[in-house]
């Protein structure tokens, strides 16, 4: 039987016993829960969640935006081995071909307890003839997202005439900039290092990405120049609400923006991924302002020779960090593509709220055979492809016409709305200890694992934690995920299950 299936668990009485709850009764049984977990090994983290709990249990949570690192640098230089070497995992492609492309260049790292956002933009190769241009560019789009930089130069090969042409943007910048001198494997190559103070960055930072060698006093040094909030992706609190606008090359988004604002804002052209840079404008919708960032059409692969569409990904990635809430337009015309799931899932790793727009529907007229053909296929796609987002707000649109625009807004304040649901610790508690007594835990080589205690440790989106005595199957905390959207509102936004696994204290 599938992990899915296992815990149907039919029918239960899960919802009137939550509508019959003194709520005053289930924060003393949580109060007891939690005074139970003494007996248990906890670590640091764990007791400062503990700690906050009493804090604004009805408060809104805005975390500060990360501070963001940009690696820039030449083809083959070692961006992305720097990017696994920072991150201690393999994420980024590496290869000796310069330029290997891939889909995300925005990851999250740790150093020192210290939590930032890199930026790693060695995703293509220039074309030769415009190498200088292009290098220069691509470390512009950094800059211009970045908090600090990390300049990359292959020091065995000594600073080019490329490397001296980004040096001067980096010094207009006003940024900290940090000298990487990378491929300095031992102590005999370090004079190579040194030859590259006179690009006037100051003193170079010999390394070696592939080995690590220098790795950690490179960041020790860029943390102690790191500010603790971004500057660039600031969150504001009490402006208007940020919207991204995603999708696909040619799905409609600029037309959607044009239409929202009223205005032709943003040059609108059949040709796909005419729009590169998002354009943040606020506009007013259902009397309400709202910041509309539409991004450059996410493609399937930036090829070589598309500097354009990598920083196009570049600025979507970075737009999706400022955004709360990602409207994800899709065009009904054509069938989901892979394209279509692989931008919705990026909004899932963010963390975002999100509403689906069904863009075109005015070219599925009833009148039309072939158009109700496309339709009953639609549904039947969207079943499949998209049940993982079954509680995401669906909007049928069209931008072009501007019909069923109005249904946006409502759309938009549910999911934001819900982004930022908290479920008080006694309810919480409750409903655990509900679901667990109507739907066991399986017994797994003859143990189960028991849930301790429940509690929400942040929204934007809803995370929870669970300190339980060992791990549940995954089936079994989906299960707790969907009886929780059943019976709380969390339409649009994501949630999150996080177990703590912890042992009885030796006596």
């Amino acid at each position: 039987m599938a992990a899915e299936d296992e815990y149907e668990g039919g029918r239960d009485r899960l919802a009137e016993k939550m509508d019959e709850l003194d709520e005053q009764l289930a924060e003393q049984r949580a109060e007891a829960l939690r005074a139970g977990l003494a007996d248990y090994d906890l670590d640091e983290e764990d007791a400062a969640l503990l700690a906050g709990l009493s804090l604004a249990e009805g408060g809104v949570e805005f975390l500060p935006a990360l501070p963001v690192v940009a690696i820039v640098g030449r083809p083959n230089v070692g961006k992305s081995a720097l990017v696994n070497r920072i991150l201690g995992r393999r994420e980024a492609v590496v290869e000796d071909t310069p330029g290997v492309t891939r889909d995300r260049v925005t990851y999250k790292a740790e150093w020192n307890d210290r939590r930032f956002s890199l930026v790693d933009t060695g995703g293509w190769e220039p074309d030769a003839k415009g190498i200088d241009r292009s290098v220069a560019a691509q470390a512009e789009v950094a800059i211009d997202l970045a908090d600090l930089v990390l300049f990359v130069v292959d020091a065995m090969v000594g600073a080019t005439s490329t490397d001296e042409h980004v040096v001067k943007l980096l010094r207009k910048s006003g940024k900290p900039v940090f000298l990487v001198a990378n491929k300095i494997d031992d102590t005999r190559q370090e004079p190579e290092a040194a030859a590259l103070w006179n690009l006037g960055l100051g003193e170079p930072y010999p390394t070696s990405a592939v080995h690590g060698r220098g790795v950690a006093d490179l960041l020790d040094a860029v943390l102690e120049k790191l500010p603790e909030v971004s500057a660039v992706a600031k969150h504001e609190i009490g402006g208007p609400r940020r919207v991204a606008i995603l999708g696909r090359p040619n799905v409609g988004k600029s037309s959607l923006l044009n239409k929202a604002a009223g205005e032709e804002r943003v040059v609108v052209n059949d040709l796909a991924g005419t729009t590169r840079d998002p354009v943040d404008e606020v506009v007013e919708l259902g009397g309400k302002l709202w910041r509309l960032v539409d991004t450059a059409g996410i493609r399937r692969r930036v090829h070589l020779q598309q500097g354009a569409d990598f920083y196009a990904s570049l600025r979507t990635s970075a737009a999706l960090e400022k955004a709360e809430v990602a409207v994800v337009v899709l065009d009904v015309s054509e069938p989901l593509s892979e394209q279509d799931v692989r931008i919705i899932d990026l909004v899932l790793e963010s963390g975002r709220a999100l509403v689906l727009a069904f863009n075109k529907w005015d070219r599925l007229s009833d009148i039309d055979l072939e158009n109700q053909d496309r339709r009953r296929y639609l549904e039947r796609e969207i079943e499949q492809d998209l049940a993982h987002v079954a509680w995401a707000p669906r909007v049928n649109i069209s931008a072009k016409t501007g019909r069923h625009l109005d249904k946006l807004v409502p759309a938009l304040e549910t999911a934001l709305e819900n982004w930022d649901r908290r479920i008080p610790t006694g309810k919480f508690n409750a409903f655990i200890s509900e679901l667990v007594a109507e739907h066991p835990h399986p017994l797994r080589g003859g143990k189960q694992p028991r849930i301790l205690f429940g509690t929400q440790a942040s929204t934007r989106p809803p995370t929870f934690v669970l300190f339980t005595t060992g791990f549940l199957d995954p089936g079994y905390r989906r299960f707790i995920q969907r009886r929780l959207r059943e019976l709380y509102e969390f339409e649009g936004t994501p949630i999150v299950i996080n177990m703590r696994v912890r042992e009885r204290r030796q006596r």
